[in-house]
């Protein structure tokens, strides 16, 4: 394969990476995985050293889903192997999963996490 996957191809991979999670960690995420073309930069994003969403969890009366941002993986693994972009695929999908998990439980400790980081990468900027 030459180049970055096209969007078929990182769905086939996701779907293989799915068959690896236990069937459990599937409750209550009634509306799946989504895989969007787009890619998305985080609200506060800053020029110069762009901040793409790769993966969110979302949670609403009508549902629970994960969205994985085609159009920001390519963004940010344009160059990388299709091996590296598995393992990052997958790790943003294990990342989404905690936040279902938590969810579920009434926890929020990946949140809190994933504000630290947004503030590390904020103070780059102060």
């Amino acid at each position: 394969m030459n180049g970055f996957p096209s969007i078929e191809e990182i769905n086939e991979i996701l779907d293989e990476i799915t068959l690896e999670i236990p069937n459990e960690l599937f409750r209550d995420l009634n509306e799946g995985i989504v895989l969007l073309p787009e890619h998305k930069l985080h609200k506060k994003s800053k020029e110069g050293s762009p901040l793409y969403v790769l993966g969110e969890y979302h949670s609403s009366i009508t549902g629970r889903h994960i969205r994985i941002y085609y159009g920001s993986f390519k963004k940010v693994y344009d160059n990388c192997t299709v091996e590296f972009i598995r393992e990052k695929l997958k790790d943003t999908l294990l990342h989404e999963f905690t936040h279902h998990l938590e969810s579920l439980a009434g926890e929020s400790d990946l949140e809190k996490k994933d504000m630290s980081d947004l503030q590390r990468y904020l103070r780059r900027w102060q």
